[in-house]
């Protein structure tokens, strides 16, 4: 069973407030359209958006609260014979919730638990970002994001709109809790306007690759 995870977040001003919830769908999609086996279960759009929640149009789960979420689904799964349970994941700050989730299923019941988030991207990425990331962690609505979002879900894209900007991040930055809305002042962290679909589906082709080599 494979569910979708997203978040409500707001990401620039080029591409929608369901951005990592069209991902999730989208790289869910297509693993589905490679797996005899697989079931695509309704998306779940909610995430834990912490470092934007402030923002306009923001909502934001606690991680217990979308743990406890992904474990009852998980015991539902597993109380109907299912044995794997994938989430596809396009939102990283669902990571620290998923990995709750599993650890408790993994007490719980013989129902494997798998947390997907962009798994193998490094290698495209570095074969086809043609700009530097701001961060070595973090990317938002950026080069990736939106390269992503082009190729997946042109649709949804106003590149009119888009906008390169670099944060200037503190020396604390990444060993403090920080809110982004201090160090950007729109929900942008790169170059948007490098993005294209063929770089989108040169990382997008490379994540499905291995989310079917892992599941089959």
């Amino acid at each position: 069973a494979i569910l979708p995870l997203g978040a409500v977040e707001v990401h620039g001003d080029h591409l929608p407030l369901l951005t990592d919830l069209y991902l999730a769908e989208g790289v869910s999609q297509k693993v589905c359209q490679r797996l005899s086996n697989a079931i695509l279960l309704p998306p779940m759009p909610y995430g834990q958006i912490w470092s934007l929640r402030d923002q306009p149009g923001c909502v934001s789960l606690s991680d217990e609260t979308l743990s406890g979420f992904l474990c009852e689904v998980g015991r539902s799964l597993f109380q109907q014979g299912m044995k794997r349970f994938a989430v596809i994941n396009g939102h990283v700050g669902n990571m620290n919730a998923i990995k709750m989730a599993q650890r408790v299923l993994f007490d719980e019941c013989d129902l494997k638990m798998y947390g997907f988030t962009y798994p193998g991207v490094e290698a495209a990425q570095g074969q086809v970002l043609t700009t530097k990331r701001p961060h070595p962690s973090y990317f938002h609505a950026c080069e990736i994001e939106t390269s992503y979002m082009l190729y997946l879900r042109p649709d949804k894209v106003d590149m009119t709109k888009a906008i390169c900007q670099y944060p200037v991040f503190p020396p604390d930055f990444n060993v403090l809790p920080s809110p982004w809305s201090q160090v950007m002042d729109k929900a942008v962290m790169g170059d948007a306007t490098a993005a294209t679909a063929e770089k989108g589906q040169a990382m997008i082709d490379a994540v499905v690759e291995n989310i079917v080599a892992l599941l089959s």
